[in-house]
Parts: C-alpha cells; sequence; structure tokens
C-alpha cells in the first residue's frame, strides 16, 4: 500500500498518509484468523486418506501467520505459498506432491485463481463460492467442464469424493 501511495502521489506522499497505510496494515496484522463453516471437520475427515497440500497466494510472512493462528497447519501434507496461481504453478504442485494433475482436485473459493487453473492444468476443480470474493476474482463457471464442481460449502466435499471413487 505504501509502494502505491508513492507512485501515485509520484513520491509525494505526506507522512501522515503512510501513517495511516501502517496503522492500517498493523490493524489487519492483529485481526484473528476465522475458518469458514466446516473446514476443520472436513480437512479432519480427510487427512490420512488423501494428500492434503494447501496452496495459498500471498506475501510469504502473512500467509504463513495466518496458517499458524488458524490451528490447521498440522492437517495439511505439505503448504506451497506462491505469487501467482497458474495452470503451470498446479502442474508443478501436482507433480511435486502428487501423482499428477490428473489424479488431483483443487478446491477453492475463486473461479479465477483456484478452479480455471487447477482444470487448465488437468486436475478436478471443486468451487466453493465465499460471499467476500474480490472482483479481480469474478469469473464464469465452467459448468461443461466434467472435471468442474460446486460446493454449496466445504462439509459437502466428503460425499463428492465418495461419489467420484
Amino acid at each position: 500500500m505504501i509502494e502505491t501511495a508513492i507512485e501515485i502521489t509520484e513520491d509525494r506522499v505526506p507522512a501522515e498518509v503512510i501513517r495511516e497505510i501502517l496503522a492500517a496494515g498493523r490493524e489487519m496484522l492483529s485481526h484473528p484468523v476465522e475458518t469458514l463453516p466446516h473446514v476443520r471437520e472436513t480437512l479432519e475427515s480427510l487427512a490420512g486418506a488423501y494428500r492434503l497440500v494447501l496452496i495459498t497466494k500471498g506475501d510469504l510472512f502473512d500467509q504463513e501467520r495466518k496458517l499458524a493462528q488458524s490451528g490447521l497447519g498440522e492437517l495439511f501434507d505439505a503448504v506451497e505459498i506462491v505469487s501467482e496461481k497458474s495452470a503451470g504453478t498446479y502442474t508443478r504442485i501436482f507433480a511435486r506432491h502428487a501423482d499428477g494433475a490428473e489424479r488431483s482436485m483443487m478446491v477453492g473459493n475463486s473461479l479465477k485463481s483456484d478452479i480455471l487453473p487447477a482444470i487448465a492444468a488437468g486436475s478436478w476443480g471443486v468451487h466453493v463460492p465465499h460471499d467476500l470474493t474480490w472482483a479481480h476474482e469474478h469469473a464464469e463457471a465452467p459448468e461443461d467442464v466434467a472435471r468442474y464442481r460446486r460446493l454449496a460449502h466445504l462439509g459437502e466435499l466428503r460425499d463428492l469424493l465418495a461419489a467420484l471413487r
């Protein structure tokens, strides 16, 4: 945010604005991590039966902090914090942690970042919409794609996996 403020003011951002940006950042860092409904019980029921890999995008330290505060870290076999979610990213991660994209499934709340690139890599894409999705993450659902599914909430994932077996 500071970099953006400097850029849009052509290096003339007032110190008070930088103080406000820093205060907003500190407030964000102190906000507790809240998991979505059905997350813990779903992960606990799948751990051991499936290889669970968390793939998240963003600042390394912030993503690590959020995972630690969530208390869910021990349920994942691996964690990948990436700068970009693309078909190539998913292809590499699925090859490293699984039997390739064809035998993998990406479950996420963003069609644009989670589902579409994972399907393009050859995996299943399971969309679990969330009310607070950024506008730039919106995309058309690939309803005509055989490896696409949409769930109302994460608690439905176990039944989907059982049906696909």
